[in-house]
């Protein structure tokens, strides 16, 4: 009996929707990191992009444990001397709960092609409306 192997002409993908009202942000992040690297199917090739998309809505309503709200920064560089710039995570809640769910997936994702295909199947909203009805979603619980 020889392994299964997954073709990329082959795979079939799903859409997704996961709702991230009053859940960890990072809970969400990892459930939906492994649904677009389509780890949940019996299918599922390490090498190939088997993927499915996903729709995470009330990403604004998403909490963070503990004290992550003031201790927790999102920290960026510019390349240049004193040039690192650091922004709280209560900040980017309150004005881009979208950036903050989007970083903690794309972290969770590999660090190569296959990771960077899978994130732009990433769809975020702060609120409960999305515009993928066509594709008709599945919700997804956790």
């Amino acid at each position: 009996m020889s392994t299964f192997m997954q073709k990329k002409e082959a795979v079939v993908r799903k859409w997704y929707v996961i709702d991230a009202a009053g859940k960890p942000l990072g809970r969400t992040a990892v459930v939906a990191a492994d649904l677009l690297r389509g780890k949940n199917a019996p299918e599922f090739t390490p090498h190939v992009d088997c993927g499915n998309f996903v729709i995470i809505v009330n990403a604004g309503k998403a909490v963070l444990t503990g004290k992550k709200l003031e201790q927790k920064y999102y920290q960026r560089h510019s390349g240049y001397i004193g040039g690192l710039k650091s922004v709280q995570y209560k900040k980017i809640m309150a004005e881009k709960p979208e950036f903050a769910m989007e970083t903690a997936v794309k972290g969770m994702l590999p660090k190569n092609s296959l990771g960077r295909t899978a994130a732009t199947r990433l769809k975020v909203y702060a609120g409960e409306a999305h515009n993928h009805a066509a594709q008709k979603p599945e919700t997804y619980e956790f």
